[in-house]
């Protein structure tokens, strides 16, 4: 036999040694986990300051959230369709992107990715843990910021196509931990998050601060739901410029924050300056079930808005519901094509910082078909006054003069105010039923801040009828008796 046939025998025949050792000990498709999860189910060692340096797929499972985990600059942590992750309790349990890391959690409307508690059920409260936050690289107006809640986790950049990850089809639940007073995580954090990252299909629940909060950037989402949140549904500060349509929020009665808890809460920056990028996400179909629609005997006061059984005793203020949408400190926040129900107060357009109530004459602050219903005033100007009184600085009230929120409302002539949520014709699930003024619409996309990026449909809030579907399957607003 030739020498180059001899030599050829050994290379193949070393070659498969190779290849059959490596397919019976290290399968390719199941990378070690050594380094993320330690005991079989524990994400994290339980410290406050654990790395994650490189990527992760963790198989499909229930695992135990321990401590702060940081996904760093270049590394990702994949999760598959399915699997539980339960937040520690002792431990603050976090997960925490930082600029140039990504989460991936891609589930299925039959299989979400869930992010609960790891108390039983029954025992589940508001801030058993951290929360998920997620940093990115696009613009904010501050430069570069600490994410708020405790964190090491600065962001901000210029690139506001960054990418930090997906977020499909996941619920994250009983989340936001304080850390000290008005430093809670939220539900869901996100600072400085390009529109590379995916986001739809997520609800929040029972988030002791509010239930999704941006800091910044330029993010994109459809589908979100915030349920029972403590605080805040929507809260967006810094020059956020999202675009987000499809939107539900339900508040529970008895749980409000010290703050006064809203639906939409908006500044452009905490000092009401008139700092670049403006605050000026878009919002589209939103749906907004406030406090009074769900309680015949409702009091807007802590003896009635105690808690109940979801209060934590664990630091957090009580206070008071306030409005469907508060917009103040230079904000440029636009809504449309969205319902609000049973709040204290319909609007607030704040100028105690700032000119807001300028950006919505000069038109740089949209708020077009919007129906609201069954509020106690439909306009306040002044934080905290509940009153319909004009106010220009937000601090002090023109006696018989009505407010300019009300005002500037009844003045777009496709906004609609009725008396009572009833004449809105929502069921028990908030779907418009039969008869409802929200459907079969038309025009309602006719604005140039929904050129792009938002489906045009022909009805007012998140769900076109009662046969709407889109958050059936994947969400569940009773998880509090969730066998997990």
């Amino acid at each position: 036999m030739n020498k180059f046939k001899i030599f050829s025998i050994i290379i193949i025949g070393l070659s498969l040694a190779i290849f059959t050792g490596c397919d019976k000990n290290e399968p390719a498709d199941e990378p070690s986990m050594d380094g993320l999860v330690f005991n079989g189910n524990e994400i994290g060692n339980g410290d406050q300051d654990f790395e994650v340096n490189q990527h992760f797929t963790l198989k499909r499972g229930v695992y135990i959230l321990k401590g702060w985990v940081y996904i760093n600059d270049g590394a990702s942590v994949s999760i598959p369709a399915g699997t539980v992750i339960k937040g520690d309790k002792e431990t603050k349990a976090a997960f925490i992107v930082r600029k140039g890391g990504q989460l991936i959690a891609q589930g299925t409307a039959t299989e979400p990715i869930i992010f609960t508690s790891n108390q039983p059920k029954g025992q589940r409260k508001p801030g058993d843990w951290g929360g998920i936050i997620i940093c990115g690289r696009a613009r904010n107006n501050q430069g570069t910021m600490e994410i708020e809640g405790g964190p090491d986790a600065p962001h901000g950049g210029a690139d506001d196509n960054d990418n930090s990850g997906v977020l499909s089809y996941v619920r994250c639940e009983f989340a936001g931990f304080p850390f000290a007073t008005d430093q809670e995580i939220n539900g869901i954090t996100f600072g400085s998050v390009g529109r590379g990252t995916k986001i739809d299909h997520v609800q929040v629940s029972y988030s002791n601060d509010d239930s999704f909060e941006w800091f910044g950037g330029s993010v994109d989402a459809k589908y979100l739901i915030a349920y029972h949140g403590w605080d805040d549904d929507f809260d967006t500060d810094n020059g956020f410029s999202g675009r987000l349509q499809f939107l539900l929020a339900v508040k529970n009665p008895r749980i409000a924050d010290q703050s006064v808890s809203n639906g939409f809460e908006s500044d452009n920056n905490a000092n009401g300056t008139e700092q670049q990028p403006f605050t000026s996400a878009v919002f589209s179909n939103v749906t907004i079930a406030g406090p009074m629609a769900q309680a015949n005997d409702f009091a807007n006061t802590t003896d009635y808005i105690n808690g109940g059984g979801y209060n934590p005793q664990n630091g957090s203020r009580l206070g008071v519901f306030q409005t469907a949408m508060h917009i103040r400190r230079n904000s440029k926040l636009n809504c449309f094509n969205s319902v609000a129900v049973g709040f204290p107060v319909g609007l607030l357009l704040d100028n105690e910082k700032g000119t807001t109530q300028t950006w919505a004459t000069q038109g740089q602050l949209k708020l077009q078909n919007l129906y609201f219903a069954g509020m106690i005033v439909l306009g306040s100007d002044r934080n905290k006054s509940f009153k319909d009184l004009l106010s220009t600085d937000g601090k002090t009230d023109t006696e018989g003069a009505p407010s300019f929120s009300s005002t500037f409302f009844n003045a777009q002539s496709s906004n609609r105010y009725y008396e009572n949520a009833a004449d809105l014709h929502l069921n028990s699930s908030w779907k418009p039923a039969a008869g409802s003024p929200l459907t079969a619409k038309s025009g309602l996309f006719t604005d140039n801040a929904l050129a792009s990026g938002f489906e045009q449909v022909d009805y007012i809030g998140a769900f076109a009828n009662e046969n709407d579907s889109w958050a059936s399957g994947w969400t569940n607003f009773d998880p509090q008796n969730t066998e997990y």
